[in-house]
């Protein structure tokens, strides 16, 4: 896996243009270490609420085909979330749920890096707990350690320019891809 360039895929839990989460999750291909991409997965903005009877009537929709087909062919997903009600955000749930039931589950076996980015002092600690359960389900391989709860994000992020503006935090940011990467190594797939 040495030889070849890890392809990642984020995930932006929050559908928001403008999201602070958006824009972390953009920051992150220059943070990565050489030998990683990242690049934004599809989109999940048009699934429609998951719902058995849709899925027994009309099959997977195409945008959660693609999103899946992404997430299988990819080394590893990086979700960067925001926290909402102290949770997933609907939306993002509503993924997770369509994903889920899809053959060849997506999710299992696959390196996971969690970020989170809110106004809030915890930086979105809960939703993390959160993903972790529903990860955990799924047989993903989440990365413990280093954990990314970015806390008044306004502070550390220009929302002008979606520039990451203090230090510290795009040095974590740098630990954890780079932690990333050899725990991608370790747990991923062979090729």
């Amino acid at each position: 896996m040495a030889d070849r360039t890890l392809d990642v895929v984020g995930i932006c839990g929050s559908l928001r243009k403008g999201s602070y989460n958006r824009m972390v999750l953009q920051a992150l291909p220059a943070l990565a270490p050489a030998g990683m991409q990242i690049r934004e997965a599809p989109p999940f903005h048009e699934f429609p609420l998951y719902n058995a009877d849709l899925q027994s009537a009309s099959g997977f929709p195409a945008p959660v085909e693609a999103l899946g087909a992404a997430i299988r062919a990819a080394d590893a997903v990086i979700i960067v979330t925001p926290e909402y009600n102290f949770g997933i955000p609907g939306g993002l749930k509503n993924a997770i749920d369509w994903i889920s039931r899809l053959p060849n589950q997506p999710f299992a076996g696959k390196p996971i890096a969690l970020q989170s980015a809110s106004p809030g002092p915890l930086g979105g600690a809960r939703v993390q707990y959160d993903l972790r359960r529903s990860l955990v389900f799924l047989d993903a391989l989440t990365l413990n350690k280093p954990e990314i709860f970015i806390g008044n994000h306004a502070q550390r992020i220009d929302e002008k320019t979606g520039r990451i503006t203090d230090a510290q935090t795009h040095e974590l940011l740098r630990q954890q891809l780079a932690a990333f990467a050899t725990f991608i190594a370790a747990h991923g797939r062979r090729d």
